[in-house]
This record gives C-alpha cells, structure tokens and sequence, in this order.
C-alpha cells in the first residue's frame, strides 16, 4: 500500500485572519514609529494580505513614505494607499 503526503498547506479563515490581524498590526506599528509619519491618522485594512491605507497626509511625500511603510511589512502582496493630502 502507499500512502502518498501533500505537502501544500491550507489555510483556514481563521488562520487568513490572524494573518492579516498581525500585517495590519504591523503596519500600524510602523507608522507609529516613524517620526514623519507619527502625527498622521491612519486605518488600516489588511484582507488576504492586501493592505488599505486611509486617512490623511500632511504632504505627498508622507503619503508615499506610509506606502513604503506598509510594503515593507513581511507578507504585504499589495498596498491601496487611498489616503488623502490634508
């Protein structure tokens, strides 16, 4: 008899979720800390890896700099910076 082993894994909604809590977390953290882009108020919605920023921006270099925040965070697929310049 064989017995044969896949070797891909599954995620289930629960484990996609955790996921994307902890990229949204880390995003967060990171516009947190930096001190450009501190001050700005930002949400931050991550679905299967794709991250939404909203919010607004002192200038359109802030807005690109929380772009590159978010893109940066280990397992970011994509960033829809929807945010506006105030």
């Amino acid at each position: 008899m064989t017995v044969s082993h896949d070797s891909t894994t599954t995620k289930t909604t629960g484990e996609n979720d955790i996921d994307d809590a902890s990229i949204t977390a880390q995003v967060k953290l990171g516009l947190m800390y930096h001190r450009l882009t501190y001050p700005i108020h930002t949400k931050v919605v991550t679905h299967n890896g794709k991250v939404t920023l909203h919010g607004k921006a002192g200038s359109s270099d802030i807005l690109d700099l929380a772009t590159r925040i978010a893109n940066d965070v280990n397992g970011v697929k994509s960033v829809d910076n929807r945010m506006t310049i105030d």
